[in-house]
């Protein structure tokens, strides 16, 4: 879209790539999975990571109109997850302990997400 974007979208990745390959290894664990199985699984669900980086480069080169609806839909996509399975999944277990963390957690992302603004 723009190299601004490019920036902003990239620096958001970077930041959120190690929070999520340790949520996914717990996600794994916690289904049951052996710490080797789960590795595993964690390395494979990573890979599609260079899939998507390809597929990226691909449409790359197609109209703007296409790519614009593609990031939105994306975004859907994120939020569909957080709600249906992990909004729930929180809740459930966060009778007996501070939701403290969680509601840092969620404000520093937000936070960087506003500041990721006056990167466009």
């Amino acid at each position: 879209m723009s190299i601004e974007v490019g920036i902003a979208t990239t620096l958001a990745v970077v930041l959120h790539e190690i929070p999520q390959e340790i949520g996914d290894f717990g996600v794994l664990i916690y289904a049951g999975y052996k710490r080797a199985t789960a590795l595993f699984y964690n390395f494979l669900s990573a890979l599609t990571a260079v899939a998507g980086a390809m597929l990226v480069i691909i449409i790359g080169s197609l109209p703007e109109a296409l790519i614009q609806g593609v990031v939105p839909f994306a975004a859907g996509i994120f939020i569909y997850i957080a709600s249906s399975d992990l909004v729930p999944e929180l809740h459930r277990n966060g009778k007996n302990k501070s939701m403290l963390p969680e509601i840092v957690g969620i404000g520093i992302g937000a936070l960087a997400m506003y500041l990721l603004l006056f990167l466009e």
